[in-house]
């Protein structure tokens, strides 16, 4: 048995047969039986099977992008469910999004944020302002609310000004470390919802406690997004470029940089990196893919209030980026998802499961008991169980292994021995 899984785990052809057949079948339940959150959850299950075999990454990133852009859609759009399904889907993308972003903060530089909701409150209230009438009572020009239009200059509008008050919260704690930076980061993210809750006076701008309703929805070519379905492509789009660019970022200079001020600031420091500016960057590049789902989250929900941001939606990310494994963006991109999964779909079907089966006389369960009102307490015992069982995650993150001897040899051709196109660290990762 041990030899065939083996042989199956090095055999492409056989791994490519089973995914085919395991989409295939999980694509069909999904389309005959549309209220089935199991086969929901089993399509995307193939993702996870996906990332598991020995494709080429190029290979990998088509078929994900057949299932989700075409099959998973397609899929769950003959029934009632289709609009809910494509709801859970949004929110994974926008949690995995935010989970990515704070994963460069805490998992790759090692700066413990408690506040990271407020750069994604700063997004929302960024287009829920001038998105609604609020900014009339406070600029003296223009037209407001602006049209949907906008909606797209407003996702690049909020990630450079989430860029920016990243920026301005790690200036306050570059000197900071531990169980400080993290008092320091979750005031930072009170701070940002006691002055979005009390903004209103003496001059409205957010509107304060009431929150700013009636956000203009989204434009494009005519048609308004105001349907799940529709952010759903929105948030799709978002979401590969986020993990594009926290990918290329990870193996690159700063991304190194931020891996070796993770490990020992002061042997970082020796070794020439700029502990300013790399710390620096660590906060505005996360905070900047916080801000653009803040936007879209704006846009989507067409309310935004102060309730949306507090300390509990800060934890829950945090506990997102270790449960999946810090510094790990596969390991995040599964803990994002199964958390969300988890909070909206399968804990919520449990607990209408056990609503009917008390409705009906079988047993009676006490409401204080039931799974979604015990949502917090099972994240937490999932939490300790990691932590004591498996510290690094779902899937740990992997160092890059390089052969030394190529390394040896590239430096000397580097020095002026030899001459070549490539780099020794390209070399090095071809072996």
């Amino acid at each position: 048995m041990k030899a065939l899984w083996n042989h199956y785990k090095q055999n492409r052809v056989a791994q490519g047969v089973f995914l085919l057949i395991y989409i295939g079948v999980t694509s069909l339940g999904l389309f005959l039986a549309q209220k089935s959150v199991t086969a929901f959850l089993l399509l995307l299950a193939s993702l996870l099977l996906l990332y598991f075999t020995n494709f080429k990454n190029l290979t990998k990133w088509v078929i994900a992008g057949v299932v989700l852009v075409f099959l998973l859609p397609f899929t769950a759009s003959n029934g009632d469910g289709y609009q809910s399904y494509m709801e859970v889907a949004t929110l994974v993308g926008i949690y995995i999004s935010m989970a990515l972003g704070l994963n460069i903060v805490v998992g790759m530089a090692g700066l413990l944020d408690l506040g990271f909701i407020a750069f994604f409150a700063v997004g929302a209230y960024t287009y829920g302002i001038f998105a609604t009438a609020q900014a009339n009572n406070f600029m003296p020009f223009g037209h407001f609310p602006l049209s949907g239009e906008s909606f797209w200059i407003f996702i690049l509008v909020g990630c450079f000004i989430a860029a920016l008050f990243g920026v301005l919260l790690g200036i306050p704690v570059l000197r900071v470390k531990g169980d400080y930076l993290a008092i320091v980061t979750l005031g930072f993210g009170e701070i940002i919802r006691i002055i979005f809750n009390n903004l209103d006076r003496p001059l409205n701008i957010t509107n304060g406690a009431m929150g700013l309703s009636s956000v203009t929805p989204p434009r494009l070519f005519g048609i308004d997004f105001i349907y799940p379905s529709q952010f759903y492509y929105v948030v799709l789009i978002i979401l590969i470029f986020t993990i594009f660019t926290v990918r290329r970022f990870e193996h690159s200079k700063i991304g190194r940089s931020w891996k070796a001020v993770r490990e020992n600031e002061i042997a970082a420091q020796a070794m020439g990196v700029p502990l300013v500016k790399t710390k620096l960057m660590a906060f505005a590049i996360g905070a900047s893919f916080s801000g653009m789902m803040g936007v879209v989250f704006a846009a989507k929900q067409a309310f935004v209030d102060p309730t949306s941001f507090t300390l509990l939606e800060s934890i829950t990310i945090l506990v997102m980026v270790i449960l999946g494994g810090m510094g790990s963006v596969p390991g995040v991109i599964l803990g994002a998802a199964v958390m969300t999964i988890l909070n909206l779909q399968v804990l919520t079907e449990i607990t209408n499961w056990l609503n009917q089966l008390s409705t009906s006389g079988a047993f009676s369960i006490p409401d204080a008991l039931s799974p979604s009102k015990m949502q917090r307490m099972i994240f937490g015992l999932l939490l300790i169980l990691f932590a004591l069982y498996r510290p690094q995650g779902l899937l740990p993150a992997k160092n890059r292994k390089y052969n030394e001897a190529v390394l040896r040899k590239g430096s000397k051709e580097a020095s002026g021995e030899t001459s070549s196109d490539q780099s020794p660290i390209e070399k090095a990762q071809e072996v």
